[in-house]
């Protein structure tokens, strides 16, 4: 039986090169792609494929928070989802756990065969328990709620070893990751002018290049830096105040920041921030 699959990757040459080995794979049908993880949600809901390949590590919402998003609507039927992932041995184990799933990247055609395979087996195995529903009472929990469960198992495993991470000393080593032109750039810290977060996006931007970050959050991104340099100036942007180029009086008490990027790009201060302005900068 073919199946109808999404490809969710917010790289568009690892988009490209998955659609391929799937249309080689054969009795697959790609009936969409999502780029992104907001867009992912909306793609899913829309096409209720039999399966999704999600990347991971996206800006935004990652592949783990557009699971969740998507197992809020119980009405609706999870599809199966493979990830695609470069995540560490400790997070493979924890797929392999709760029986989900996985490719790791680069992607090889014999791995995406066998994971097509299992998903097919796992449909026809979902549809037969489905018939059977219509005849007799269930007497144990039908594959499609394991399948669930095992999914909440998983996210569950993964929050933890986030949490253990979070509390254990953190090494920073000055350097931030910037995704620019199909390219993974190591920034130096000192360099950033400023981060904001858009739709759940994460751009970073320094006098030279502007790029995305693959953290979720803003906080996630602050933890990184250097809490000295770097100040929360509003809850969408994360300034370096190395790089102020100038404070700008605005309306009832107000203030903008212009930055020394190319664009020179004006900041709001939140109100909740005008005192620590004021402070830094003798206003």
């Amino acid at each position: 039986m073919a199946l109808n699959a999404v490809i969710v990757d917010d790289e568009a040459l690892a988009r490209r090169e998955l659609r391929y080995l799937l249309e080689r794979v054969g009795d697959v049908e790609i009936v969409a792609e999502a780029s992104n993880g907001l867009e992912a949600v909306t793609t899913v809901q829309e096409h209720r494929p039999d399966v999704v390949f999600m990347d991971v590590q996206m800006p935004g919402l990652d592949g783990f928070a557009v699971l969740r998003r998507l197992m809020e609507d119980r009405s609706a039927r999870m599809p199966t989802v493979i990830f695609a992932t470069a995540f560490d041995q400790y997070a493979v184990r924890a797929f392999e756990v709760n029986a989900i799933d996985y490719l790791l990247k680069p992607f090889e055609e014999k791995r995406i065969a066998l994971a097509v395979e299992k998903a097919r087996m796992r449909l026809v195995s979902e549809s037969t328990a489905t018939n059977a529903t219509t005849t007799e009472a269930p007497t144990e929990a039908t594959p499609q709620a394991s399948a669930e469960e095992r999914l909440e198992s998983l996210l569950k495993l993964l929050e933890e070893q986030a949490q253990q991470a979070a509390t254990a000393p953190k090494a920073r080593s000055g350097k931030v990751v910037v995704r620019s032109a199909q390219r993974l750039l190591l920034v130096d810290q000192r360099e950033i002018c400023f981060a904001s977060i858009e739709e759940g996006a994460i751009s970073v931007v320094t006098p030279t290049l502007e790029g995305m970050s693959n953290v979720r959050t803003l906080e996630e991104l602050q933890d990184q830096l250097d809490p000295e340099t770097f100040w929360r100036v509003h809850r969408s942007f994360l300034v370096n105040i190395q790089h102020i180029r100038e404070v700008v009086p605005w309306f009832k008490s107000s203030y903008l920041l212009r930055m020394d990027d190319r664009k020179h790009t004006e900041i709001p201060v939140a109100r909740a921030q005008v005192k620590r302005l004021r402070e830094l900068f003798n206003l």
